[in-house]
């Protein structure tokens, strides 16, 4: 006999909830991303250190669950950091 809650752990929803997820994860680093830039085109470093701050935790997220790897995670906020350096 099978339980009613084993369709739920199939491959196929098991992959298809980690799609979601992943989705959720990337539609939420866009977002950072725009106002980031947003930020960063106005010249306010205090808005762009808001956003970054903001950011770092989401690209952490994202290299804890796979979706992107870590070292890619290191070089997006090198190029954060460094584009905030860059702000007078």
């Amino acid at each position: 006999f099978t339980a009613a809650w084993a369709p739920a752990f199939s491959p196929v929803a098991m992959a298809a909830r980690a799609f979601l997820i992943a989705v959720r994860i990337l539609e939420r680093r866009v977002t950072l991303w725009a106002r980031r830039r947003i930020a960063i085109a106005t010249g306010e470093k205090a808005g762009a250190q808001a956003a970054v701050k903001a950011a770092v935790p989401v690209i952490d997220s994202m290299v804890n669950k796979g979706i992107i790897h870590r070292n890619t995670a290191a070089r997006h906020k090198s190029r954060l950091s460094a584009l905030i350096k860059a702000l007078k």
